[in-house]
């Protein structure tokens, strides 16, 4: 059986104990950590930024999954490559130049992923599929985390899925928004190989309870 990764989202943790949190998480069994940036301009909120991903690293090996809802990513790259991030994904419908993006993320030694939001369609993200690691399917509004799922996404991960496998790519599918143990067993069946959960598993009363429910799925 293949197991989907659990990255828990930050954004739904405490952030007055953002470093216990991590350690908590850490020990639960997540396999990566989501940190979801965002400008208040791309979406209408405002999260964190290099400085704290930075203060963070040092709590965990496990990858740092750095989300970057920002109009300009291009223009931090550099920013959150020093802070620690493994991987970078960003918007497609951000206004940076998506191959000079990928390139940029690519040079500093990280793992470059590409984001979709809701209304953007799945043959957005083809081609640069042979540039990137993973593709970060929104599973709800960008912007704020506790939203609800929404399973109408899912078709748009089946055709990344089939085309993924088309071209025999390795390249990961990620999926983000109002996932838990509850509608987990709907994500694995449209290939995806990460799953984003923030409430899922921060607000679970075992919270590694939760992410084994969700891996098994």
């Amino acid at each position: 059986m293949i197991q989907m990764k659990v990255a828990p989202s930050l954004l739904s943790c405490d952030f007055s104990k953002m470093g216990e949190e991590i350690v908590r998480i850490d020990k639960a069994g997540a396999e990566l950590i989501h940190l979801d940036v965002m400008d208040g301009h791309f979406v209408p909120n405002l999260t964190i930024g290099p400085a704290v991903i930075k203060a963070l690293r040092p709590l965990t090996k496990l990858p740092f999954d750095v989300h970057l809802m920002i109009s300009d990513p291009l223009s931090y790259i550099d920013a959150f490559a020093d802070a620690g991030a493994d991987y970078i994904t960003f918007h497609a419908e951000a206004d940076s130049d998506i191959d000079e993006t990928i390139a940029k993320i690519r040079s500093r030694g990280i793992k470059p992923g590409i984001v979709l939001k809701p209304g953007t369609p799945a043959e957005t993200a083809f081609p640069y599929l042979d540039k990137v690691d993973m593709v970060l399917v929104m599973t709800v509004e960008p912007g704020f985390g506790g939203q609800s799922f929404m399973a109408d996404m899912m078709p748009k991960a089946e055709k990344l899925r089939a085309e993924i496998d088309r071209r025999r790519l390795p390249v990961l599918i990620e999926a983000d928004g109002g996932i838990t143990e509850k509608n987990a067993s709907v994500v694995s069946a449209a290939g995806i190989d990460v799953v984003v959960s923030g409430t899922g598993v921060f607000k679970a009363a075992d919270p590694a309870a939760a992410i084994k429910l969700i891996q098994n799925a």
